[in-house]
């Protein structure tokens, strides 16, 4: 295996007889580009662009990367949050304030839940680090404290995820999965570690994680409670959403299969209301579908079948269907109707105004739109400056 992707490339280009000029014709990918990799002058690029090479050279993702991620926070969001990173890391000490009770961290807690699912980040900002503190006093002397404290650990650690904040967020769900009560407990935590792994491009690891818990919480179908559907389902997701991202559109298709079953199973969208995590049914698989649908280019049927997926069946601020309009309006750039990948775009602002900001993603399209047109509208200007577009 070469050292970087740029050798890694040239590589497998040479063996498949496939000159530079060729390879970016059937990958889409700039000549320029391509070059630059090979000469070393770039020695990393987006995993949807390793993708796109991987594709056309028919090797799995993973053959070119070492470690294609996501990048991290800037800085300003590094500084947002640390005090929450200094809360996860540092023991409650002795600070004359008054002792947490188990009742009024839990009520914090509840009262906490719509910030989360609702990506009220400032909101959050505040109240995490005293919060995260009280749940450390409770547990350390209190069974119930410390189940308490694994739930807050799996939302800090989606929450740290969701805003970049990679290492953090890997040290919050190992604390949830070591503490972890019950197996389906550790497949929610589960859930969002293989999240976070495909954030940071490990692909592998992903698919190798979300497999063996599949494998090891699967339920009868006969005798299935809806959180047991809903901790096989979003693994068997993870999987495919892993597998598609690797070039394993056969993997991809077989778990979104299963993960089908458990919806079917399921027969409605299960949202319980102090876990937002664990939502799954028809609905989610269907928005996941869309999403794998995007993953490998195709932009048409992308918008097919986004008109088949009921919108009003998920809240305005819901993640999972904030992310499936972006891959909305990717598909709408994609095809060259940018006013209307503007309009989902700017329709996603309204609803989330501290969600679209943290979209790596919605800068993409924001600025494939940009590059596209002679002169902007207000609203896309005033897109660009909400995502962060470099001027």
């Amino acid at each position: 295996m070469s050292a970087n992707i740029g050798e890694r490339l040239r590589d497998v280009r040479k063996r498949r007889g496939m000159s530079q000029r060729e390879l970016a014709e059937r990958s889409g990918v700039s000549l320029s580009l391509i070059r630059k990799l090979e000469q070393g002058e770039r020695d990393d690029t987006r995993l949807e662009t390793a993708r796109q090479l991987a594709s056309a050279l028919r090797v799995p993702t993973t053959r070119l990367m070492v470690d294609s991620k996501e990048e991290g926070a800037g800085q300003e969001t590094v500084d947002q949050w640390e005090p929450v990173r200094r809360a996860l890391v540092t023991p409650p000490g002795e600070d004359g304030l008054e002792e947490p009770t188990l009742e009024g961290v839990k009520r914090a807690l509840r009262d906490a839940m719509p910030l989360f699912s609702g990506d009220r980040f400032a909101e959050l900002g505040a109240i995490l680090p005293p919060l995260l503190r009280d749940a450390e006093v409770l547990a350390a002397n209190d069974p119930d404290g410390r189940a308490v404290r694994v739930k807050l650990m799996q939302l800090t650690g989606w929450l740290l995820t969701q805003t970049r904040q990679f290492d953090a967020a890997e040290m919050a769900l190992e604390r949830a999965l070591d503490e972890a009560a019950d197996r389906l407990q550790g497949a929610s935590t589960i859930n969002t570690q293989c999240w976070l792994l495909l954030r940071r491009g490990r692909l592998a690891e992903a698919r190798s994680l979300a497999t063996d818990w599949a494998d090891e919480v699967e339920p009868r179908m006969s005798k299935a409670t809806p959180e047991e559907l809903s901790a096989w389902g979003w693994l068997l997701l993870r999987m495919s959403a892993a597998s598609v991202r690797d070039n394993r559109p056969g993997e991809a298709e077989d778990a979104l299969r299963f993960a089908q079953s458990a919806a079917v199973a399921m027969g409605r969208e299960y949202a319980p209301r102090e876990d937002f995590l664990r939502t799954f049914g028809p609905v989610t698989v269907a928005l996941k579908r869309t999403e794998n649908a995007m993953i490998v280019g195709k932009p048409d049927k992308v918008l097919t079948l986004a008109a088949k997926v009921p919108a009003d069946k998920l809240k305005p601020t819901s993640n999972n269907r904030n992310r499936h309009l972006l891959d909305v309006a990717d598909a709408y750039a994609r095809t060259r109707r940018y006013g209307e990948a503007v309009e989902v775009l700017q329709g996603i602002y309204d609803s989330s105004p501290q969600w679209l900001p943290n979209q790596r993603y919605a800068r993409d399209i924001v600025g494939r739109v940009v590059s596209k047109r002679r002169t902007l509208t207000p609203e896309m200007r005033s897109l660009a400056d909400a995502v962060g577009l470099p001027m």
